[in-house]
């Protein structure tokens, strides 16, 4: 493993002027970069209602999430009344998915998920502010500054 490096050790930057033109960098892409940068990144569909599924009873697949969110939204979904059935699988350990059935007795399978999504946010924001706050009554009574 590299040991640290010190100030001592680090080379001075060199000037701008002293690059070679291939490496010095225009106005023009500049700005298109900084453009570029504005620009909304757009994020794949990380969720999707498997085949098969009802107005009432409906099978959603989530990318790239796994036991964590499954059990977590399981147990908050099923604490809605209008809920009759709500599980969670992980169909193969190598790949990045989670499965998550729910039906519900008279409402839509849909909006069951996203109540459960939106509680469950709320949830962790209640556990976050908690959490600050005590951190921060905690580093005032030790004289721990941030």
């Amino acid at each position: 493993m590299p040991g640290r490096t010190t100030k001592e050790d680090t080379p001075q930057d060199a000037q701008m002027e002293d690059a070679p033109t291939s490496a010095q960098v225009g106005e023009a892409q500049v700005e298109d970069e900084i453009e570029e940068d504005q620009e909304e990144e757009v994020e794949p569909q990380r969720v999707r209602i498997l085949p098969g599924s009802t107005d009432t009873a409906a099978s959603f697949e989530f990318i790239d999430e796994g036991h964590t969110l499954g059990n977590a939204l399981r147990y908050v979904i099923m604490k809605n009344p209008d809920v009759e059935f709500c599980a969670y699988s992980i169909p193969h350990p190598s790949e990045p998915k989670m499965n998550i059935r729910i039906q519900t007795y008279d409402g839509h399978a849909v909006d069951a998920l996203k109540k459960g999504l939106a509680d469950l946010q709320d949830v962790c924001d209640v556990v976050a502010e908690k959490f600050w706050t005590k951190r921060e009554e905690y580093n005032a009574e030790h004289g721990i500054a941030r």
